[in-house]
């Protein structure tokens, strides 16, 4: 299952905090890598050096002095330092913002004296540490902040970002890749430059591949790039091969959190193509996912889950009938029609209708059926509460449809078996 601490791991926006042709590094090969706790001991021995630098207790006047003071002395080590001095400065940076009241300021003033363009310029090192601490700088400078966002990718930051998710033989380059594709995609002035680089097809292989916090934030960077070209003729529709992983990511999440509806948003984006359409139809338990999304999700992934259904079924009613109604769709699409969110509600009713085995011209249509409700109710309680009892007649209606549907399959599995 995906728990609270990872599928919660993104603030709001999207932002995470805490992590071409190649550039030769003569020194990358001469440094030793740093391991295990002797590692995190030199950090934290730092992190401390740089609190007692800054000297937050003298006073705000001396306090600020010192500040400037040592972002200047960190962007000159990174700016005009031997490798092993800004991999030191890039550990320094992010030290300098994690955990602190001002952080905001400091990000700013860390841009404005210099530091993101040697960054990126570490990513394209053949040293690992180099990528690594250079990666997790430029996540702190990055997050909340969407002018040093924009001046990562004008400097020339997707490129090796790009070239960091095709790494196969470590998930933690990949994992902090992604991690910033995430964070650098949540700014608009952006998203067509990290689209235009090729990365989509990329994230959609880390959704089968990467480790849980990379398919949560290959997602949450998918599902920022592709809604904002939605409203582009043609709409740009990725791989189908997206919808394996889609669904079994929703299989395990919450159907109401904040990360199904983003799912479920990329799962309709695909089900626009006959390919997706393809591919859900032929995914293990992908029409009963969404069919529980419609009975358990929140008002966004309800709508997405059936505007999926209905695709499938306009498509093709003969092929995607049955399968839809084989997974229990109607007691779910019923409650929708009340429930559901406007567009859902009527979503929902033309489903039903498509659903149904009488003709359409035969046949009585949800909507008619609601009004016939709506009538009943305003005789029973008069026009001002007509509304929730109307409510709770279709509520009472789909209870009894399920309690008929249950005795039902009792009495012809009891006739089986004798």
């Amino acid at each position: 299952m995906l728990g609270r601490s990872t599928t919660e791991a993104i603030d709001n926006n999207g932002d995470r905090d805490s992590r071409g042709v190649k550039i030769p590094w003569p020194e990358a090969e001469s440094i030793p890598r740093e391991k295990g706790r002797k590692k995190i001991e030199i950090e934290r021995e730092r992190e401390l050096e740089i609190e007692r630098e800054m000297g937050e207790e003298d006073g705000p006047g001396l306090f600020h002095h010192k500040k400037q003071t040592l972002i200047d002395e960190i962007s000159g080590k990174i700016i005009n330092g031997d490798l092993l001095t800004k991999i030191q400065a890039a550990r320094e940076i992010r030290s300098m913002i994690r955990n602190r009241i001002s952080s905001d300021k400091i990000r700013t003033k860390l841009a404005a004296a210099g530091v993101i363009q040697p960054l990126v310029l570490m990513l394209y090192s053949r040293n690992h540490d180099a990528r690594e601490v250079s990666l997790l700088a430029l996540l702190n400078l990055a997050s909340r902040n969407e002018r040093n966002k924009e001046q990562i990718v004008t400097c020339g930051g997707i490129p090796p970002l790009v070239d960091l998710l095709k790494f196969q033989n470590t998930n933690t380059l990949r994992e902090l890749a992604t991690a910033a594709i995430l964070t650098l995609s949540t700014a608009s002035p952006n998203k067509k430059t990290i689209i235009d680089s090729g990365v989509i097809p990329l994230l959609i292989q880390i959704l089968s591949c990467g480790t849980v916090q990379g398919r949560v934030d290959s997602v949450t960077a998918l599902h920022n790039l592709l809604t904002s070209q939605q409203q582009q003729q043609p709409p740009l529709i990725p791989d189908s091969k997206a919808i394996p992983p889609l669904i079994n990511l929703l299989k395990e999440c919450k159907k109401s959190s904040k990360f199904a509806e983003k799912t479920t948003s990329l799962i309709q984006i695909i089900s626009q193509s006959e390919e997706g359409k393809s591919a859900i139809s032929n995914t293990q338990d992908a029409i009963l996912t969404l069919v529980e999304t419609i009975e358990d999700g929140s008002l966004i992934s309800t709508e997405h889950a059936v505007t999926v259904l209905l695709e499938l079924v306009v498509s093709c009613r003969s092929k995607y009938r049955e399968l839809i109604l084989n997974e229990g769709a109607i007691p779910g699409l019923l409650r929708l029609t009340v429930y559901g969110s406007e567009e859902a509600q009527e979503k929902a009713r033309t489903l039903l209708d498509l659903l149904r085995e009488s003709c359409p011209e035969k046949r009585l249509s949800s909507s008619v059926l609601e009004k016939i409700v709506h009538d009943i109710a305003s005789r029973v309680d008069g026009s001002g509460k007509n509304v929730e009892t109307a409510k709770s007649l279709l509520h009472d209606m789909v209870q009894r449809s399920l309690e008929v549907g249950v005795s039902e399959i009792q009495i012809k599995a009891s006739s089986s078996s004798s």
